[in-house]
């Protein structure tokens, strides 16, 4: 690497650190501790995307521009989702969550980082499917109000139906899955009553606290986008917001190995990453 590219590279993550913190410092939105290599990727993505050529440009109309802002939010905060994503975990919360769920009267569940709402409705058809939604609330959470807009409207791609579909049956869907949907030329809206028992709500998981106890949190492929630091935080933070005997979800590139909390929990399955808090 040339002392020219060599500069430019240490300018840019001074560029970059300077953001993040007048992000935080105006508007409350921590990414500080993001991973460094995942949020320098989706910033300079969003820079061009916004036509300008450096990230000090970028800043300042992110700090003065709300429409930018959102955007920035919406680029940083939406991951690759799916509904019914990884069919096996859900089986699995079919076969074994379910059950502990009928001994509760109710049963509050909380859904961090819900993103664009793929997870809370998959989840919302499941407990339909199993009799347990109407004794169910689901707390959906995002950092972006514009990422829970999106959530709240149920509206999603009909391309991706298909895979939907596909990915709804090896869960252990029971009914066609187009009973929960009408298709509107290339969208879909999903029904109304899968949203009858769901808060959909801010929140920002690298600086706010607790807000309920809960018999299942799910926060899945979330923390692989942390530093360790910050993947220590949130760990602590769910285990806190977990009764005794909950349930908790991670996504399948996740690990408990190596946190503060990797003791608490016995693992519900061998290969799924469902964790019931036993300490």
């Amino acid at each position: 690497m040339t002392t020219a590219v060599t500069e430019t590279v240490k300018l840019e993550d001074i560029e970059i650190d300077l953001l993040l913190e007048g992000l935080y410092r105006a508007h409350g939105f921590d990414f500080r501790d993001y991973s460094r290599a995942s949020i320098k990727r989706r910033i300079l993505a969003l820079m061009l995307a916004e036509k300008l050529d450096t990230v000090s440009a970028f800043q300042n109309k992110v700090l003065h521009d709300a429409a930018c802002l959102e955007r920035f939010l919406l680029g940083l905060s939406v991951h690759a989702t799916e509904m019914f994503r990884d069919p096996s975990f859900y089986l699995t919360f079919r076969k074994r969550v379910v059950p502990l769920l009928r001994t509760y009267p109710t049963v509050q569940i909380w859904i961090a980082g819900c993103s664009t709402g793929e997870e809370v409705y998959s989840l919302a058809i499941l407990l339909q499917e199993e009799r347990l939604y109407h004794k169910c609330r689901i707390y959906a959470t995002d950092i972006s109000q514009a990422v829970l807009r999106r959530a709240r409207d149920g509206i999603f791609p009909l391309a991706a139906m298909r895979d939907y579909t596909v990915n709804y049956h090896k869960a252990g869907g029971v009914h066609e899955f187009s009973d929960y949907y009408t298709a509107q030329y290339d969208s879909v809206i999903f029904s109304s009553t899968l949203k009858d028992n769901v808060v959909f709500s801010e929140h920002n998981l690298a600086t706010d606290g607790s807000f309920n106890e809960f018999q299942v949190i799910m926060c899945r492929n979330v923390m692989i986008y942390f530093n360790k630091d910050l993947q220590a935080r949130v760990h602590n933070l769910l285990y806190g917001s977990l009764s005794m005997f909950g349930v908790f979800g991670l996504g399948n590139k996740e690990s408990l190995k190596f946190t503060p909390r990797a003791g608490s929990y016995e693992h519900l399955n061998a290969t799924d990453k469902l964790f019931r808090k036993v300490a």
